[in-house]
């Protein structure tokens, strides 16, 4: 069922932003009057298609599930003679070549707007997620440096104010990349008693976080989570066997405290089959309890302690909202936010700051939207926003066969008065397809990877 809801959930996003991607394309050829011959979902040859319009344009299903193209009355792929004269006005390369900018730049422009309407409908409807309250920081963090403690509050990061968990790691993450440029992150907390205070975590400490795993967590920062309650034990468990019943409160493990579940968690999956005490409160009363973790292999091959109870409680929550065009301009920066931060990483690669083991194909992105429809719409429609601005900024790069390649030759064409030479354009194209394969590659490699 997994597999399938994969399968599924990967499907309608990369139809619902493919389509999206090739109707600005179409609706902006149609507003500067080109004639469009097909519209396509999927590439390769044609299994579906009906003919509609004073136009008859041609809206097609094609084989291959990966993309998608309109296809407009070109001179370039067919011969002026065969185009009647009553259409010749309509053909594109005719076009002034601010139309033809125009037209180009619909499609991402379009995956922009998509991702505005997402972030802006779940702001407005609220979402519920962690709040920024923080456990106890791990030793010799930058937030444990700093003088946090459990219960603090995150309200700001380089003046950008944080009210849920997924705001304050997006603005971690930016502050670790501008780092690269010699700058550290100003971080604005908030104590019960004490009050707001500001501290700053230097540039050099943000290099020395790797993207790729938990930033939040690297800089000391974990959400709060409650005391470990027992919820159901199995029977046939380490737990069970060591007396632990539903309703336990754990307090102490070989004589520490325990703060949280987290804490818990993950004290227990150090201790395989070592004997721990555990100090366990218990209709008001504390009793002592020893139980040795059963010492199991993990999915990354380390073997981990399990003693197979449930545990209650979850994070601190709070729901997000904002009204009508607080929600728009929200997301409109998220948007704006989110494609530059992608260049700079894209920045980042090529001159070999960030690892390109963050280039992720297909594989990955159908992972992802399978995780995130299991975790609810609200997780599903957001991993569609950031995919649909990804598109967007990938197709507005300045690799001939993309939007952004066909752009730098108009952008040229306005600069130099007269069209780009079509010998040059032809090896550009070649090129391109050769350097598109090559990243496609690259992150099929780093997706099969991922997997194993």
């Amino acid at each position: 069922m997994n597999l399938l809801q994969t399968v599924a959930a990967f499907l309608v996003a990369l139809g619902t932003l493919v389509v999206i991607h090739e109707l600005g394309h179409y609706l902006v050829a149609r507003w500067c009057g080109v004639k469009v011959l097909r519209f396509s979902v999927g590439m390769g040859r044609v299994v579906w298609s009906r003919k509609i319009g004073p136009d008859q344009t041609e809206w097609a299903v094609s084989a291959l599930p990966l993309g998608g193209y309109v296809k407009m009355l070109d001179a370039r792929d067919q011969d002026v003679k065969d185009i009647p004269a009553a259409d010749l006005p309509r053909e594109f390369t005719r076009q002034n070549v601010w139309k033809r900018i125009a037209i180009v730049a619909a499609g991402p422009i379009a995956n922009f707007l998509l991702a505005i309407v997402l972030f802006a409908g779940l702001y407005m409807v609220g979402i519920e997620e962690p709040a920024t309250r923080i456990a106890a920081p791990g030793a010799q963090t930058p937030a444990a440096l700093a003088g946090l403690d459990r219960d603090d509050v995150i309200r700001a990061v380089n003046g950008n104010a944080v009210a849920g968990w997924s705001e304050l790691r997006w603005q971690l993450i930016e502050a670790v990349v501008a780092s690269k440029d010699g700058e550290g992150a100003r971080i604005e907390a908030e104590r019960p008693g004490r009050g707001r205070f500001t501290f700053t975590v230097p540039a050099a400490t943000l290099r020395a976080i790797d993207l790729d795993g938990d930033v939040p967590g690297e800089l000391g920062f974990n959400i709060w989570l409650p005391a470990p309650v027992l919820g159901k034990v199995d029977p046939a468990g380490a737990g069970a066997r060591a007396g632990l019943r539903g309703g336990d409160q754990v307090v102490a493990m070989d004589g520490k405290a325990v703060l949280d579940i987290g804490a818990f968690s993950a004290a227990i999956r150090e201790a395989a089959a070592r004997t721990v005490q555990l100090d366990v409160r218990r209709d008001g009363e504390t009793m002592r309890v020893l139980v040795v973790p059963e010492a199991v292999a993990g999915k990354d091959g380390v073997t981990v302690g399990k003693i197979k109870v449930e545990l209650l409680g979850r994070p601190d929550m709070i729901v997000v909202a904002d009204g009508p065009f607080a929600a728009v301009a929200k997301a409109a920066r998220k948007v704006w936010d989110t494609s530059v931060l992608t260049v700079r990483m894209i920045g980042r690669m090529i001159i070999g700051e960030v690892s390109w083991k963050n280039v992720t194909g297909p594989i990955t992105i159908a992972d992802y939207a399978g995780q995130s429809s299991r975790i609810g719409l609200a997780s599903y429609l957001s991993f569609v926003a950031v995919v649909s601005i990804s598109l967007g900024v990938m197709n507005l790069l300045p690799i001939p066969v993309l939007d952004g390649g066909h752009l730098l030759y108009y952008s040229l064409e306005v600069l130099t008065g007269r069209p780009v030479p079509e010998r040059f354009g032809e090896i550009a194209q070649r090129l391109g397809v050769g350097l598109l394969v090559t990243l496609m590659a690259l992150a099929v490699f780093n997706d099969v990877a991922r997997l194993l």
